[in-house]
């Protein structure tokens, strides 16, 4: 499975998580519909489901004027997965390609301003990680 695949596999499995409070082996399962696992796509599935209060702090701290409560649960969790690459794929995964997948992603499954907003939220928390 293609990085790409495995990554909207991986939102469509986190979205299961984050709105039904599904069991993350069981939302894998779910996506691949019967189909050989992933080992990216777990990783991320279940090192997000992992680190989620620390991805989600840091997204919170480089939102303005906003939640991470009131993100769309698209959006949250595609922040979620490019934020827990930069944090824990450093350097086996370029920033810019995360970045850069994160926006292609949120342009597929977002809204009309969810791209531009990824990207600048993205931003924000590629900055704070160098600077730490």
């Amino acid at each position: 499975m293609k990085r790409r695949i495995a990554r909207e596999k991986a939102l469509q499995a986190l979205f299961q998580i984050d709105i039904s409070k599904t069991e993350p082996t069981e939302a894998i399962e779910h996506v691949l519909e019967g189909k050989a696992g992933d080992d990216y796509l777990s990783k991320l599935v279940l090192g997000v489901t992992e680190q989620r209060e620390e991805i989600d702090k840091l997204i919170s701290d480089n939102l303005e004027k906003w939640s991470i409560e009131r993100l769309a649960a698209v959006d949250r969790n595609i922040l979620r997965i490019a934020v827990y690459e930069l944090k824990f794929f450093q350097p086996e995964i370029p920033e810019n390609v995360i970045l850069d997948e994160a926006i292609e992603i949120a342009k597929i499954y977002g809204d009309d301003q969810s791209s531009k907003f990824i990207n600048a939220v993205l931003s924000k928390v590629k900055q704070t990680l160098i600077q730490e």
